[in-house]
C-alpha cells in the first residue's frame, strides 16, 4: 500500500513537472515582411511559422491589402499590429484558434446552445451583431464546415467519384453561369452551364472545392467525397473596395482554355459602354470588340470577320432572334434590365451551334429573384423601361417581366426640315420568363418575348415589323455523370409596310418567317480527362417570302403572292474535350447536318447551258405538299488546341466548317426590316465556310491583363450578291436577281485587357479584308471584270479603346474611342448616250471608299448612396455621344440635277448628342 502512494505521488509530481515545462516552452515568433498582399497571404504566413490556425470569413478580407514589416513579435503583438485602427478584431482560444470578426468580438468560451445540434458535430454559430443577416454568419458559415458528400464508410475508397451541384446568388437565388468551380490537387475544374450546374469527376477523399465567378465574392468547401454526390453552393455578389475593382472568375480562362475567338460580357461590363441615347445596348458593346463591324452608324448588323449579318447565329434564351434591333438601328432588340450575359464565338464555335457560317451570339436572361419582389427600370430621353421579378414559390419558381418603350416622337418633331419633322416613328418589347426548380433532378425554364416597331416618314408609307419568340427548356440530370436538355422554340419576324395616301395607289405588303425547333443536348463525364457533349437538332422553317395587295376598295393595285417556302435542317453532333496533359487540351467534334427544300411550290425552270436569266425561262415545274425538291447536307469539323508553352502563355490553334441553308438578300447598306430571308433552292446553294485561327494568349500582373493575338483565313462558298438594277422585292424569279460569288476574309485581332483595378476596360485593333469574286468570271453580269472586290463591309483597319475610370463607388467615368477605314463604294464617274438618252456610267464595284470614321464617346455614372436599408437604389448616366461633334458619312448618294450628277454624304450623327438616363431599383 505504501509502495502504491509513493508510486502515485511520483506519477503526480511527473505530471506537474510536465505541464509546467510544456507552459514554460517559448511561443514561436513571427518575422515577415508584406508590401500590398492580400490577407489570405498573412495568414498562410503566421500559419507555417507557428500551430495557430485562423477561423474567418474569406469574403470580407477579399479587398484588404496589408503592408507589414515585423521581425520575432508574438502573434499577439502582430494581430494587434494588423488591426490597429480598424474595426476588425481578433480572440484566441487555448487551442490557438484565432476568430477574426468585424466589430463583435468572439466569446471563445461557448455555451451549450450555440452548438448546432443538426450538424452531427460541435460547429460553433456566432453571429456578428443582430443586425446582421443570418446568412452573414461567421463560423458557421459553409466554409469553414466540413462537408461529408455521398455515403459515408470509415475508409475512404480508392477511385473517382462525380460531385455536382447548383452555384446561385444567395440575394436572388438566380443561377450564377459560368462560374468557375475546381481544386487544386489534382488541378481538375469545369464552369457552370445556363442553370447555374457544375459536375466535377475528382478522386475521393478530402479536398478544397474553390469557387469562382465574376462580380462574386470568391469562396470555397472543405469536402470529403466518399461517393458520388450533391452540393450547391450559394455566392454573393462582390463589394467593390474604395482602392480596387477585383473580378477573379475566370482570370486565365483566356490562356487555359481550348477556345479561341470566344468573349463573354456580363451586364456590368455592358453598362460602362456609352451610347447614342444613354441606354445600355449590347449590341453596340459588341461592336467595340476586335473582328466585329458595322456598315454604318446606325446599322446593329454584326458583321464578324468578313461575314455578311445573316452569317450571325443570335438567340436570346435559345430561340433565333431575326431582326435584333429597334428605331432605324439606334437601339437594339433586347431590354438591359433583363438580360444576365451574353456570350460571342467567332472562332472555335462549338459543335452544338450550327446553321451560320461567322459567329454565335448567345444572349441569356436573368431567372428572376426568387427570395423577395423586386422592381427596376430607367427614364431616358427617348425610351423607359420597366421591370418586375419576384418569387412565385420561393426558392423554388420565380419570374421576371420586363417592358420598354419609346416616346421618340417629340424628338422628332423639334427638326428643322419640315418634311421630316411630320414624320414618327415608335416600338416597345416584352419579356417574360419564368423558372422552376421541380426536384433536385428537374427544372424548366419558359421565355417569350415579342416586340413591335412603325414608323413613318415624312409620306404617306407605313413600314412595320414584329419579332415574336418562345421557348421551353427542361434540364434533367440523369445521374452524376449524365446530364440533359431538351429544348423546344418558336420564332417568328414579319414586316409590313401600308401606303394609304392616294386610295388608287394603296397597298399592303407583307413578309414573314417562322422557325420551330427542337433540340437535345447531352453531356457525360466519360472519364476525369474526357467529357463528351453529344445531342441532336431539328428545325422547320416555313416562309411567306411577299404577298401584294391592294388596300381599300378604291385602289387599282393587282394582287400578288410568291407562295409558300418550307424546309427542314436537322443534325446532330458530338465533341469531345480531351485533357491529353497539363501542358496540351485538344476539343475535337464533328456535326452532320441535312437540309431538305420540300413542296408545295412551283418553281421556274431555265433553258439548260444558258445562264440562270429571266429572259432564259423556261416553263415552271410543280411539287406537291411535302415532296422534296431539292437536298443538301454534309459533316462539319470542328478542332481546337490549346498548348502552354510558359506560365500564364498558349498557344492555341483551331479550325472550323459550317453550312448555312437560309440567306438574307440585300441591296442595303445597312439591316433593312425589308430585306429578304430566302431558303435554299435547287439554285441558291448553300454557304460552305471553313476557317483556320491561331492566336497567343499572354496574362500579366496575377490575371490582371490579358493580352491576345489572333490571325484567322476564311473561304466562303456560294456567297450571294446583288446584280445591278435588280429588284428584290416581290421578285418571281429571285435566283436571276442574285449572283454567285465566292469569298475570301483574312486578318489580324489584337487585344489588350485591364479587368481590375480603378481604370479598367480594353484596347482592341483588327487588320482585316473580305474580297468577293464571281463565280462565273465570264459573265457580264461579274463584277470588276471577274476579278476580286472589296465587300460593302471591306473595312480595313478597325481601333478602339474602352476605358472605365471609378473614382469612389458612387461614381465612374467611362471613355470611348473608335476608329475605322470608309467602307467601300461605288461612284458615278461619267455618263454617255445612247439613242438619245442620257446613262451613267459606274465605276469598278466599291472602288472608292468614304471618308475614315471616328468618334469619341463620354459617360459619366452616379451611383445612389449604398445604404442597404431603404426605399430605391437609384443612379444617373450623364453620357455625351459623339462628343467632338465630326460628321462622320455613313453613305454616299448621288442625284441628277438639271444634267449634272452630284455627290451627297449622309452623317446620321453630326453634332454632339448629350444624353441623360435615370436608372431605379426597389
Amino acid at each position: 500500500m505504501k509502495k502504491l502512494l509513493h508510486l502515485t505521488l511520483l506519477l503526480a509530481l511527473l505530471f506537474c513537472y510536465l505541464e509546467s515545462s510544456g507552459q514554460n516552452v517559448p511561443e514561436k515568433l513571427i518575422t515577415m515582411k508584406l508590401d500590398s498582399s492580400r490577407f489570405n497571404d498573412f495568414v498562410k504566413q503566421v500559419e507555417a511559422q507557428t500551430d495557430y490556425y485562423f477561423y474567418y470569413d474569406a469574403v470580407r478580407f477579399d479587398s484588404l491589402a496589408l503592408d507589414l514589416d515585423v521581425k520575432d513579435l508574438p502573434v499577439r503583438a502582430v494581430l494587434e499590429q494588423v488591426f490597429k485602427g480598424s474595426d476588425f478584431t481578433f480572440a484566441i482560444d487555448a487551442q490557438k484558434r484565432i476568430y477574426i470578426t468585424e466589430g463583435q468580438p468572439v466569446i471563445t468560451q461557448l455555451q451549450p446552445r450555440l452548438f448546432n445540434p443538426d450538424s452531427g458535430s460541435e460547429e460553433m454559430v456566432v453571429y456578428e451583431g443582430p443586425e446582421n443577416d443570418a446568412k452573414e454568419k461567421l463560423l458557421s458559415s459553409a466554409e469553414s464546415k466540413l462537408h461529408e458528400i455521398g455515403v459515408r464508410s470509415y475508409k475512404v475508397a480508392k477511385g473517382n467519384a462525380n460531385l455536382s451541384g447548383y452555384v446561385r446568388n444567395a440575394v436572388t437565388g438566380e443561377p450564377v453561369i459560368g462560374a468557375a468551380v475546381f481544386i487544386s490537387n489534382p488541378t481538375i475544374g469545369v464552369t457552370t452551364d445556363a442553370l447555374g450546374l457544375y459536375t466535377l469527376n475528382i478522386p475521393r477523399g478530402k479536398h478544397i472545392l474553390k469557387i469562382k465567378s465574376q462580380g462574386m465574392r470568391e469562396t470555397q468547401r472543405q469536402i470529403i467525397l466518399y461517393t458520388d454526390g450533391k452540393l450547391d453552393v450559394e455566392m454573393r455578389e462582390s463589394v467593390i473596395a474604395l482602392k480596387e475593382v477585383s473580378v477573379k472568375a475566370g482570370m486565365d480562362k483566356n490562356v487555359v482554355g481550348t477556345q479561341m475567338g470566344q468573349v463573354k460580357l456580363t451586364i456590368k461590363d455592358l453598362k460602362q459602354v456609352p451610347t447614342v441615347f444613354g441606354e445600355t445596348d449590347l449590341l453596340r458593346t459588341v461592336l467595340t470588340l476586335p473582328g466585329i463591324k458595322s456598315v454604318g452608324e446606325n446599322s446593329t448588323g454584326l458583321n464578324v470577320r468578313g461575314g455578311s449579318t445573316d452569317q450571325n447565329l443570335i438567340q436570346f434564351n435559345d430561340a433565333v432572334v431575326y431582326n435584333p434591333s429597334h428605331l432605324f438601328g439606334f437601339f437594339s432588340a433586347f431590354n438591359p434590365d433583363v438580360l444576365k450575359d451574353v456570350e460571342l464565338y467567332k472562332s472555335t464555335i462549338p459543335s452544338k451551334f450550327g446553321g451560320r457560317l461567322a459567329s454565335v451570339l448567345d444572349i441569356n436572361g436573368r431567372d428572376g429573384n426568387k427570395k423577395k419582389f423586386v422592381a427596376s427600370g430607367g427614364i431616358g430621353l427617348v425610351t423607359g423601361r420597366l421591370t418586375v421579378e419576384g418569387p412565385i414559390i420561393k426558392d423554388k419558381t420565380s419570374f421576371i417581366l420586363g417592358g420598354r418603350s419609346t416616346y421618340s416622337n417629340w424628338l422628332i418633331k423639334t427638326l428643322d426640315n419640315p418634311e421630316y419633322n411630320k414624320s414618327s416613328a415608335s416600338f416597345y418589347d416584352v419579356n417574360l420568363h419564368i423558372s422552376h426548380e421541380i426536384n433536385s433532378k428537374n427544372s424548366l425554364l419558359l421565355t417569350g418575348y415579342t416586340s413591335n416597331d412603325q414608323f413613318r416618314l415624312y409620306g404617306d408609307t407605313t413600314y412595320a415589323y414584329q419579332n415574336q419568340l418562345a421557348s421551353l427548356k427542361w434540364k434533367h440530370t440523369f445521374n452524376g455523370r449524365l446530364f440533359g436538355e431538351f429544348t423546344a422554340s418558336q420564332s417568328k419576324y414579319q414586316y409590313s409596310m401600308a401606303a394609304a395616301g392616294l386610295p388608287l395607289n394603296s397597298f399592303d405588303l407583307k413578309f414573314d418567317i417562322n422557325q420551330s425547333n427542337f433540340k437535345a443536348d447531352f453531356n457525360y463525364v466519360l472519364h476525369p480527362k474526357h467529357t463528351l457533349d453529344f445531342g441532336l437538332s431539328s428545325i422547320y422553317y416555313k416562309l411567306h417570302p411577299g404577298s401584294f395587295t391592294p388596300r381599300g376598295a378604291e385602289s387599282l393595285i393587282i394582287p400578288d403572292n410568291l407562295g409558300t417556302e418550307q424546309a427542314t435542317e436537322s443534325a446532330l453532333y458530338i465533341e469531345d474535350k480531351f485533357e491529353a496533359s497539363p501542358k496540351l487540351s485538344i476539343t475535337a467534334g464533328l456535326r452532320y447536318s441535312f437540309y431538305q427544300y420540300l413542296g408545295p411550290r412551283t418553281i421556274n425552270k431555265y433553258v439548260a447551258g444558258y445562264p440562270i436569266e429571266k429572259i432564259y425561262e423556261n416553263g415552271t415545274e410543280t411539287f406537291a405538299a411535302g415532296k422534296k425538291i431539292k437536298g443538301y447536307g454534309g459533316p462539319e469539323y470542328r478542332l481546337s488546341m490549346r498548348y502552354t508553352l510558359f506560365d500564364n502563355l498558349a498557344l492555341k490553334l483551331s479550325y472550323n466548317t459550317l453550312r448555312q441553308y437560309i440567306h438574307l438578300l440585300t441591296n442595303t447598306m445597312t439591316v433593312s426590316p425589308t430585306d429578304i430571308w430566302k431558303l435554299s433552292d435547287s439554285y441558291i446553294k448553300p454557304q460552305i465556310g471553313d476557317q483556320v485561327s491561331m492566336g497567343l494568349y499572354k496574362n500579366f500582373r496575377g490575371n490582371k491583363i490579358e493580352v491576345s493575338l489572333e490571325g484567322y483565313y476564311k473561304n466562303i462558298q456560294n456567297f450571294l450578291d446583288y446584280k445591278g438594277g435588280d429588284s428584290l422585292i416581290m421578285n418571281h424569279n429571285l435566283e436571276a436577281a442574285v449572283l454567285n460569288t465566292k469569298a475570301k476574309a483574312y486578318g489580324v485581332e489584337f487585344m489588350i485587357k485591364k479587368i481590375t483595378g480603378k481604370l479598367n476596360g480594353w484596347v482592341g485593333y483588327t487588320y482585316s479584308r473580305t474580297l468577293l469574286r464571281a463565280v462565273d468570271r465570264e459573265s457580264p453580269d461579274a463584277p470588276n471584270g471577274g476579278n476580286f472586290y472589296p465587300s460593302n463591309y471591306d473595312k480595313p483597319h478597325d481601333f478602339t479603346l474602352i476605358s472605365n475610370y471609378r473614382f469612389s463607388h458612387r461614381f465612374s467615368l467611362s471613355f470611348n474611342f473608335t476608329y475605322s477605314t470608309g467602307r467601300p463604294y461605288t461612284p458615278p464617274i461619267g455618263k454617255y448616250f445612247i439613242d438619245g438618252a442620257q446613262r451613267v456610267y459606274y465605276a469598278d464595284r466599291n472602288k472608292f471608299r468614304i471618308p475614315d470614321y471616328y468618334r469619341t464617346d463620354l459617360a459619366m455614372n452616379i451611383e445612389g448612396n449604398h445604404r442597404i436599408k431603404k426605399l430605391a437604389h437609384s443612379s444617373w448616366t450623364l453620357a455625351v455621344y459623339n462628343l467632338l461633334g465630326r460628321k462622320n458619312p455613313t453613305s454616299v448618294y448621288f442625284q441628277t440635277k438639271n444634267g449634272q450628277v452630284n455627290g451627297y454624304q449622309l452623317s446620321i450623327f453630326g453634332q454632339p448628342i448629350p444624353t441623360i438616363t435615370y436608372n431605379f431599383r426597389f
